[in-house]
């Protein structure tokens, strides 16, 4: 399979999903090539915006893990080759 580039956003709005998010994200890190997040306090939420290099398998991976834990919202954009 090619691999894509691409960008993934998460907001995480249930504080007690936070470390189930750095870990899956440790596990993937291996396609992860940039990260930056924020977290908004006047909000009560995080965003974190990843930029991931791998197969659209690697990618729907892990952002189908990240959308299932609670209070965690996450959608991506991936090159088309």
């Amino acid at each position: 399979m090619n691999k894509r580039i691409g960008v993934v956003a998460i907001i995480v709005e249930k504080k007690e999903s936070v470390e189930m998010v750095n870990k899956l994200l440790s596990e993937f890190g291996e396609l992860i090539v940039g990260r930056m997040g924020v977290p908004y306090k006047e909000k009560n939420v995080s965003v974190i915006s990843i930029i991931v290099d791998g197969t659209t398998d690697e990618i729907g991976a892990l952002t189908g893990k990240l959308g299932r834990l609670y209070g965690v919202t996450v959608k991506s954009a991936l090159t088309k080759k």
